[in-house]
């Protein structure tokens, strides 16, 4: 197999992975996660126990695997960030990220996945979401 190949089956697999813990877990209904993001209201934790379930697996993967590695498994050069300055930046993008997902219901990687139903909700967030993404970089380039 070659290395285009090689790589197209790893971004192939990662990402059915992905989709496939997206929709078993319910992170692509945005009744589930208006729900868990609904703390004075009826709140529904089940997705506390997923991003649980997520760090349970992922840390020690981090520190016993990836942590050591040079290369990501596509062969790649692995950049792990290096900057810890949490800046205005930083924080307005993450409050950004968070009211676009306590409105819509969606963050980017669920609403990705969530394309294939359809939905004009989910077309719609991914049309601003990508307008929004664009307008970030014409205002950094400033």
């Amino acid at each position: 197999m070659n290395e285009s190949m090689y790589k197209s089956v790893i971004g192939l697999v990662s990402g059915v992975l992905f989709g496939s813990g997206m929709v078993i877990s319910g992170m692509v209904d945005p009744i589930n996660v208006l729900g868990f993001l609904d703390i004075t209201g009826e709140w529904n934790p089940s997705l506390a126990f997923v991003m649980g379930g997520a760090l349970a697996v992922f840390t020690p993967v981090y520190h016993l695997v990836i942590k050591k590695r040079k290369q990501a498994f596509n062969g790649d050069e692995l950049k792990l960030p290096t900057n810890q300055v949490i800046d205005k930046k930083l924080v307005g993008g993450a409050a950004l990220f968070g009211i676009g997902w306590g409105l819509a219901g969606f963050c980017p990687g669920p609403a990705v996945t969530s394309l294939g139903g359809g939905a004009t909700s989910v077309i719609v967030f991914i049309i601003t979401m990508l307008i929004g993404m664009k307008a970030a970089v014409a205002l950094q380039s400033k």
